[in-house]
């Protein structure tokens, strides 16, 4: 984790820590309570309401990571080499761990209404592997789906009271060779709710209602979805399994802990006494539907295990420049002490180097639009027309899309480019060198149209190297789509 960051955490690290034997002896949180610390501290150079930011600006990090390496699991899923009688589960895996992902988003943008009612700005930054860990769940790892990973995935997402001999089993697989355990994301949110629920740390007055028009709501982010009831991507997916976004205002302290509550119960909620397979239509939370998985998983033959996800490399990356030495030297400086070093895979395949740009941009623009439609008010469209607003929530959906088409892409093409690894090029979620947007609206949107200019030579570079139909028709789609981008763009910067 960066020291910047670090340095400020000491105390809540403190007052989460739960010894491993204080944990065995737990049959209730009850139980649990006198291990903790009496309260918040507030570490120096903060007040509340700063300090209260920089958690929330963490939890955005962590939730933004989650997402990634949630996708990453998921895309890598399926594949020829899966064994034909286990085809149907690991698609039904694959969707329900995307629909976690889109989850994670949901929690994403619930923070930043968080931050933004709170009157601190708006974070979608997250760190490049390799990632140090402290309050952090693991190392940020983009990896494909197996027992170990699963394991990070429930440990990250497990309640506080989580015990038992499968506990403890799946803590150790967690942990790895390098016995590094995996920090539970709820500790965050319980030390963020004891902070707002006092009124001497936190005033009334902290929370700005004026701040709603710019916050993301429901109505706008829950496309595809009908309020009230699970989305359903197929019908492969039971209803206790499938997604159901969250995306909740700020407005006072009331509706903060709500936000913060939520949260919580989708992550960690523990399944029912009476549901031993883990999954339970009152409580179908992130713990619940991994643990289900991996029990599903632990089930099958050993033998197949490891054919359930494509032979996807772990962290790929796009700088095909990077040597050996280079890649050392980079995770020695940036692993934190006693962690482990992911290992970085550069894509020296051709054609999968240029996806694998496309697919950075795509990504810098998804997160881009995000960023600038915190900063509009205003309805969505004015009758048939699309508002500025409107037009960057649009342009979001269809970048995630993109995302999910050139993973697609990725993973059918080789790392290397004489596939001497053996291994599949995989979607990098390299982080641009900057996510913060310009002063002025109008160089916001010539932020936006820089990025559809930046698309243009990859996507014609492709279309002459890409030898498939789908490929092409996908890529001829993209390179119209940005057209219309760049035409609506001028249009508003004429007006402006």
């Amino acid at each position: 984790m960066r020291t910047r960051i670090s340095r400020h955490l000491d105390s809540v690290f403190a007052e989460f820590a739960v010894p491993a034997e204080a944990r065995e002896a737990v049959e209730g949180r009850e139980a649990a309570a006198p291990a903790r610390a009496a309260g918040p501290v507030l570490p120096p150079e903060f007040n509340w309401r700063d300090y209260t930011i920089m958690l929330l600006r963490v939890a955005s990090e962590i939730e933004h990571s989650l997402m990634v390496q949630y996708l990453f699991a998921a895309y890598s899923l399926g594949g020829p080499q899966v064994p034909e009688g286990l085809r149907k589960d690991v698609r039904r895996w694959q969707e329900v761990i995307l629909g976690i992902a889109k989850e994670e988003m949901g929690h994403l943008l619930t923070v930043q209404n968080l931050l933004v009612a709170l009157g601190g700005p708006v974070n979608l930054g997250r760190e490049d592997y390799p990632w140090g860990t402290d309050f952090y769940p693991f190392p940020f790892t983009l990896r494909r789906l197996t027992r170990q990973s699963l394991a990070r995935y429930i440990c990250a997402e497990s309640p506080l009271d989580w015990t038992g001999e499968e506990a403890e089993r799946i803590r150790r697989l967690a942990a790895g060779e390098q016995d590094v355990p995996v920090n539970r994301v709820g500790a965050l949110y319980e030390r963020l709710s004891a902070i707002l629920r006092d009124r001497s740390r936190i005033p009334e007055t902290a929370f700005q209602a004026s701040t709603l028009p710019y916050q993301a709501s429901w109505d706008e982010w829950g496309r595809g979805y009908r309020r009230g009831q699970r989305a359903r991507d197929s019908g492969n997916v039971p209803e206790a399994q499938s997604p159901d976004l969250l995306i909740l205002r700020v407005y006072s302290r009331d509706s903060a802990l709500s936000a913060l509550r939520n949260i919580g119960e989708q992550g960690e909620a523990l399944p029912a006494p009476d549901s031993p397979d883990g999954e339970d239509p009152r409580n179908p939370s992130h713990f619940n539907r991994f643990l289900r998985i991996f029990r599903e998983l632990e089930r099958v033959d050993p033998a197949d295990q490891d054919a359930v996800a494509r032979p996807v490399a772990e962290n790929p990356r796009t700088d095909h420049r990077l040597n050996e030495e280079t890649v050392a030297l980079t995770s020695a400086l940036t692993a934190g002490p006693g962690q482990p070093r992911p290992e970085v895979n550069p894509i020296t395949h051709r054609e999968a180097a240029d996806w694998g740009h496309l697919f950075n941009l795509r990504y810098r623009m998804l997160l881009t639009d995000l960023a600038h439609a915190f900063r509009l008010v205003g309805p969505l469209d004015n009758g048939a027309t699309l508002t500025a607003r409107g037009s960057l929530i649009h342009r979001a959906f269809g970048e995630m899309y993109n995302l999910r088409a050139i993973s697609g892409a990725l993973l059918r093409l080789p790392l290397d480019a004489e596939n001497a690894s053996g291994l599949l090029a995989g979607p990098p979620f390299e982080m641009p060198y900057a996510l913060d947007l310009p002063a002025g609206d109008r160089n916001r949107w010539l932020l936006q149209r820089d990025l559809t200019e930046a698309s243009v030579p990859l996507v014609e570079t492709l279309l002459s190297t890409t030898p498939t139909a789908e490929g092409k028709a996908y890529l001829r789609a993209l390179r119209e789509a940005d057209a219309q981008a760049r035409e609506s763009i001028d249009r508003i910067l004429a007006e402006g």
